[in-house]
């Protein structure tokens, strides 16, 4: 509105000083000098004033003519209007059952007069995934031996050993023992997980912030367009904390370098960004995990957006990039500038606009608590020791 005004004010200004440029020899004279008639040329024809509207017009000029028709012509309503910002539109009610991970039956155990007899199966939470013997002991004491053709690991162990707790009741003597895993961090970073293909629709909004180890966090990132050009989201780098605080330790950069998604190339896991379709949004799956040796079951992840005019081609410093199939990948449609994310796509204290972006709107955005569990295994007893 305020241009629109300036604007009025610049063509009101020109025209007046056009009219003010015509008119010098029929101004009054200073305070205290005596009035002077206009002289009149010979064969000179002096202005009038128009019956209507009141204006000096010269019959001679053919600018003060068309003031006079300009200043005639009936006045029209003014019927625009600034248009309405779009509304973000109401999630319906959504019918959501929260998965109750099944756990798996990957221990048996065996207990004769002066010992213990343990089987545990590799795939520990049966999700398909091996675990590493060196991270599994019977209450600190290590696997005896393995059958390779079943993938179980056996421990056996005296009674008052590997740190087992003795429990007296009316009727028998109860020994206790821990079946301790200790995760190792995943490519040198704070982090354990475990895989899994649980996968949610992408129509609506989660209800729920439980997600379970193995399981696929859907995160998309969206801008609204309302009456400027169209944009286009970038999500410029992603940090996990287990607190709110995005400078807290232990932390773990999932997505770092101006849009590199580097989380499947440090683990080995399936988080990828999914081909854009849309302009104004970005989509991206997050393979969950939990921060090793914290208590805490929460994740929190904070992320720096940044939107730049949907006609801006695609750099080093706007990109959407993946590691599949052992290269970078984009989301768009130019893989070449996913080049740089083995290397460094730019200084960060020379701000993140690369030359020919144009106008960009940044800034940080929070999603959490994101409560993620572990599937507990199953003891069973085994009756029969081969």
């Amino acid at each position: 509105m305020e241009l629109k005004l300036v604007g009025l004010g610049v063509l009101l200004l020109v025209f007046l000083g056009s009219c003010g440029a015509q008119l010098p020899k029929w101004r009054g004279t200073s305070p205290g000098q005596p009035q002077k008639r206009p002289v009149q040329q010979e064969g000179a024809q002096l202005p009038v004033q128009d019956p209507v509207s009141g204006v000096l017009v010269n019959p001679e000029d053919p600018l003060s003519v068309q003031l006079k028709q300009v200043l005639q012509g009936q006045l029209k309503k003014l019927t625009w209007r600034f248009p309405q910002a779009p509304e973000k539109p109401q999630q319906p009610a959504v019918h959501f059952e929260p998965r109750k991970p099944v756990s798996a039956v990957s221990v048996a155990a065996d207990c004769g007069e002066n010992s213990v007899y343990v089987e545990v199966k590799k795939d520990l939470f049966g999700t398909g995934e091996l675990i590493n013997p060196s991270a599994l002991s019977l209450g600190g004491c290590a696997a005896i031996g393995e059958d390779s053709a079943a993938q179980v690991l056996i421990f056996e162990a005296e009674l008052q050993l590997c740190n087992s707790v003795l429990r007296t009741t009316a009727d028998e003597l109860v020994y206790s023992f821990v079946l301790q895993y200790a995760n190792e961090p995943l490519g040198g970073k704070p982090i354990v997980r475990t895989s899994g293909a649980t996968v949610d629709d992408w129509r609506y909004e989660r209800p729920s912030n439980q997600y379970f180890l193995g399981d696929l966090i859907n995160i998309e990132a969206s801008v609204m367009q309302y009456n400027h050009v169209p944009l286009r989201i970038f999500v410029d780098s992603c940090v996990a904390t287990a607190v709110p605080d995005a400078n807290a330790i232990p932390r773990y950069w999932f997505i770092e370098n101006y849009g590199c998604l580097v989380d499947a190339k440090l683990t080995g896991s399936t988080s990828h960004f999914l081909p854009r379709v849309h302009a104004d949004k970005l989509q991206f799956q997050l393979e969950a995990f939990v921060f090793q040796q914290q208590r805490s079951e929460l994740i929190y992840l904070t992320c720096f957006l940044k939107a730049t005019p949907a006609s801006a081609p695609t750099d080093g410093m706007h990109k959407a990039c993946s590691f599949t199939a052992n290269r970078w990948m984009t989301a768009d449609d130019n893989d070449w500038v996913c080049g740089c994310c083995d290397a460094s796509c730019g200084l960060r204290d020379e701000g993140s606009k690369s030359p020919g972006a144009g106008l960009q709107w940044e800034g940080n955005i929070s999603v959490g608590p994101v409560q993620v569990g572990e599937k507990a295994p199953v003891w069973q007893r085994k009756v029969n020791k081969p």
